[in-house]
């Protein structure tokens, strides 16, 4: 017993002594920095030609209040598109997050340790969904400052619904981690578990706030929601909800997230019209000012009670090929929010009640802090779900699966990762307080196990040596990893 606890203190006394270096964190509730769309000095006023000492609500629209703000950060996407310099980054938020313990009792009692709130503290609930393969579970690290959670190029690397928890000063964000919205079809394909089809939807129940993530690299699907997203989104239309366009450093002509921008907002962010005049294309390298004309959108003939985004449905009703008429589940009566029916999906590319929008390169962490200081201003006045010591509801052995898995998607090719089943038969302290791990890879075929293995034992190798790095980081202990791979009886 004195082992385990020796070895929980001096995890704690490392993770102490960072968050100290770094000195107290503070967040001021002032405006956002970065290349915003809005505000003094904000890019679309200098677009516009509009004196910088001119206000927020009237800077870039000559009086119009509300006008989407955030369209990227400080020094990405649209800035460094339109050579705006960079304002200066501010610090970075939780760059010592809590260690995952690796005792499963400890994790349980973490869990179940009541919160050590503040006395006035907020928090917000936040789902983010989008189509497989999107960057969900990279963006979900980069917010949390730690790997928890299995990251792959290939789509449905995250199989359940898993929680993040971030904790800063008086306010908690809990991050909703889903599998991508799929298919029956699809989740036949890859030998998923019917979970992966309705955790999304789950999430979506419980969510303060909803990002849509859209992987602006994948020239195939930038320009629309999936079916899927619009359907999950048509369904809690109440919920507040933010674009994220992900990876946007991959992109190389820049110019051209203002179109995927229109096209997946039906050209309406937070009530307001945005139009683009078509034009050449330009070089993705100059600094052109581009053909942009923001309008305010036509007064409503109606709001349905119930839903904030009702305004802007009915401003786009020409636009958009939206019909009221159409809608289902008693909309319009005050008793609920509204929804939309199938056939109101079926023509639409993008969804028009998006509140902001946000650019970003998760895997580089490029303006992921941007986020996360909105984040932490839109939480609301309501106690903690959890310990400030929490960083995710997994227990270390999910967590430890999830990595093994993230591994094997990465090296081994087409459905053959998706087969692969875990068992675990040792986890436990060693004597000098690092964690031993033994797993079996249990595989359904002969061939499936020399390609695991590899010439030499060099796929294996190469696996635990990457998951177990991946394990210290999230452990903050020494960890050693063995690997075996059998054929299933």
């Amino acid at each position: 017993m004195a082992a385990p606890m020796a070895a929980a203190a001096a995890r704690a006394a490392l993770w102490a002594a960072g968050a100290a270096v770094a000195g107290p964190l503070r967040l001021r509730a002032a405006r956002l920095p970065g290349s915003r769309w809005n505000g003094s000095g904000a890019a679309l006023g200098r677009i516009l030609s509009v004196p910088s000492w001119c206000s927020r609500s009237s800077s870039a629209l000559g009086g119009i209040p509300s006008v989407p703000s955030r369209w990227n950060g400080s020094s990405s996407a649209l800035g460094s598109l339109l050579g705006i310099p960079a304002e200066a980054p501010p610090a970075a938020l939780g760059q010592h997050p809590p260690p995952v313990a690796t005792d499963k009792e400890e994790q349980k009692r973490l869990l179940e340790h009541r919160p050590d709130q503040p006395p006035q503290p907020r928090v917000l609930r936040i789902a983010i969904i989008g189509a497989p393969n999107a960057g969900k579970s990279t963006l979900c690290n980069q917010l949390l400052g730690r790997k928890v959670f299995p990251v792959s190029k290939k789509v449905h690397t995250t199989r359940c619904k898993a929680r993040g928890v971030i904790t800063h000063e008086d306010t908690q964000l809990i991050i909703l981690d889903t599998p991508g919205l799929t298919n029956p079809l699809k989740a036949k394909r890859h030998n998923l578990d019917e979970a992966m089809l309705t955790d999304p939807w789950d999430s979506m129940k419980h969510a303060d706030l909803v990002l849509v993530l859209v992987d602006v690299s994948d020239h195939w699907t930038r320009n629309s929601l999936s079916k899927e997203v619009l359907r999950c989104l048509s369904q809690f239309p109440h919920i507040p909800s933010v674009l994220v366009l992900n990876k946007v450093d991959v992109l190389k002509k820049k110019f051209l997230l203002l179109e995927i921008a229109t096209d997946l907002t039906e050209g309406i962010v937070n009530g307001r019209k945005l139009e683009v005049k078509s034009s050449p294309k330009q070089d993705s390298r100059s600094s052109v000012k581009l053909p942009l004309r923001p309008t305010q959108a036509s007064p409503p003939e109606s709001k349905v009670p119930g839903s904030p985004c009702g305004q802007e449905r009915n401003q786009a009703q020409e636009g958009s090929g939206l019909d009221r008429s159409s809608d289902a589940g008693g909309a319009g009566t005050g008793e609920g929010p509204e929804h939309h029916g199938f056939k109101d999906l079926k023509d639409m590319k993008g969804w028009p009640c998006f509140q902001e929008i946000f650019m970003l390169a998760a895997l580089r962490g490029e303006e992921v802090d941007t986020l996360k200081r909105y984040l932490l201003m839109q939480a609301k006045p309501g106690p903690w779900e959890f310990h400030s010591e929490v960083l995710t509801s997994q227990s270390p052995q999910e967590i430890c699966d999830n990595i093994i898995r993230e591994k094997l998607l990465e090296y081994l090719p087409l459905e053959v990762p998706y087969g692969v089943s875990q068992v675990t038969h040792v986890w436990e302290e060693g004597e000098c307080g690092e964690l031993i791990i033994v797993q079996s890879l249990l595989v359904p075929r002969e061939s499936h196990k020399r390609m695991l293995i590899g010439r030499g034992g060099k796929v294996i190798s190469r696996i635990a040596q990457e998951a177990g790095q991946d394990l210290m980081n999230a452990f903050l202990c020494e960890v050693r990893l063995k690997l075996k791979v059998e054929v299933k009886g």
